[in-house]
């Protein structure tokens, strides 16, 4: 018995080059003896030298091993990426990092997880992502507990998760261990030009009613009410979500996260599909919507053809080659609902950007320090300097002025206060995710009724409930 625990332990030591914590740690859960975790190291030839762990190196990075770094080139771009890898190459001179900006992760880099061959790094974000989900229930990604527990980078005196805002994690904990963590600060809300606003005497409407009576005044402008990524109405689903939110509270949204019987019947579901299903029959929407990718629905909303777009805070650095120089960009949390229990200043926010540390990578422990710099003040400020976007870096962005949208966007988080919050239904499980964004398009272009959509998506939760081969979640 004792053989096969050393053995076990030698072949995981060749396939992750744990660091040093790491294997005493897991020679200790195998129940082996110092000589014999001594005696797997030597048998997996690994340079110890090259794990040991002090202040300089906590995570035992190997300093000679290569670096496979992939970032998503979305909205924030990859250049604080760039940035990281840079300091990385300054503590470790003589790792070579191989750097990829994609936006098509998943049919990337899918084949590279499948065959125990992916990157050692990897920003998983965007239309294209891979399942998180899938790949926790498939034990592909590494456990980050002991990059939570190291010294900050460069705050002095907090370990790691203590340098991150309170909470800011929680999203990317599977089964109590975090495999995931998340990095920009996005708020989510509908965009209006505020210059545009003032020169036509309009206020933004707090009710979705008030909204409504908009689409005339609209139309006397030239203009359309709203646009939306028509391509992708994911982005009309995150609408959703937030205002299912300010409707019903915490609890709604969490039954849907939950899988509950029924979720999709609520009254604040209705509410919120009725709403979207006014644009829609009021010809509010702006002709030609469906048919356009994010970036061509948010310029001909930068080019005054629809009044509001609803979008991420990442809007700001995706569209700032191309927005007007008199164009001023200003969120706002989504109009009332008749009925709704919180205050119109209610949002949904939350901690964008997914990076992940895949467990077969070659240099996991070289993920993990990446990781640690990207998320340090310095890798932080960077971050924020280049895209007028926040992190989750406490202190960060300390005495930097980084422009009036990303004032606007504090102002409104902070005028929130505890009133935000973020579903994870579409994260945990993708087939769910994925019924439910097509359905938003089907109801928003008048191919499907409330009811309809509410019985796809239903039966989409119920199919997922139902299927032992998909791991569940919950959420309290």
């Amino acid at each position: 018995m004792a053989d096969e625990k050393l053995a076990r332990l030698v072949a995981e030591v060749a396939a992750h080059r744990y660091s040093r914590r790491d294997i005493l740690r897991r020679g200790t859960a195998l129940g082996l003896s110092a000589s014999a975790i001594g005696t797997a190291l030597a048998g997996a030839s690994m340079p110890f030298h090259a794990l040991a762990q002090d202040a300089a190196n906590p995570l035992g990075v190997d300093p000679k091993a290569p670096l496979d770094v992939v970032i998503f080139k979305g909205g924030f771009g990859d250049d604080y990426a760039i940035n990281a890898e840079k300091i990385y190459n300054t503590t470790y001179p003589d790792a070579k990092i191989k750097h990829t900006g994609t936006t098509r992760l998943g049919p990337q880099y899918q084949p590279a997880f499948n065959a125990g061959t992916p990157p050692d790094i990897m920003d998983n974000s965007g239309a294209d992502s891979l399942d998180n989900a899938a790949l926790v229930a498939e034990e592909q990604l590494a456990d980050l507990s002991d990059l939570m527990a190291a010294p900050a980078f460069d705050t002095e005196g907090k370990t790691f998760a203590e340098s991150l805002a309170a909470g800011s994690q929680d999203g990317g904990v599977y089964d109590g261990k975090q495999q995931v963590l998340l990095y920009a600060l996005t708020v989510y809300a509908v965009w209006y030009d505020k210059n545009l606003f003032d020169k036509n005497g309009w206020t933004y409407p707090k009710t979705w009613e008030d909204l409504i009576a908009m689409n005339q005044a609209a139309k006397d402008a030239g203009m359309a009410l709203w646009t939306y990524q028509g391509k992708y109405p994911q982005y009309m689903r995150l609408l959703f979500d937030q205002m299912v939110y300010k409707n019903a509270g915490k609890e709604a949204i969490t039954k849907l996260d939950n899988l509950e019987d029924g979720a999709w019947s609520q009254d604040s579901v209705k509410a919120a599909l009725n709403a979207f299903k006014e644009l829609a029959d009021n010809g509010a929407i702006m002709d030609g919507t469906e048919g356009l990718t994010h970036t061509e629905s948010q310029a001909a909303w930068l080019q005054h053809k629809a009044v509001f777009i609803p979008c991420g805070t990442w809007l700001e650095n995706e569209m700032k080659d191309v927005t007007p120089a008199d164009f001023a960009k200003t969120p706002a949390p989504s109009p009332s609902l008749a009925g709704d229990t919180l205050p119109f200043a209610a949002l949904s926010a939350w901690a964008g950007e997914n990076f992940i540390v895949p467990a077969k990578g070659k240099n996991v422990q070289g993920g993990k320090e990446f990781l640690r710099i990207l998320f340090s003040k310095q890798g932080a400020k960077f971050f924020s300097e280049n895209t007028k976007a926040l992190t989750v870096v406490d202190g960060a962005v300390e005495g930097l002025n980084l422009g009036p949208v990303v004032n606007a966007t504090q102002e409104i988080y902070a005028a929130a206060g505890d009133n935000h919050y973020y579903s994870t239904y579409a994260d945990w499980y993708k087939p769910l995710g994925d019924e439910s964004k097509n359905q938003m398009g089907e109801l928003l272009n008048g191919r499907a009724s409330v009811d309809d959509v509410i019985s796809a998506i239903q039966a989409a939760a119920d199919d997922v409930k139902s299927d032992d081969s998909i791991k569940k979640f919950t959420r309290s």
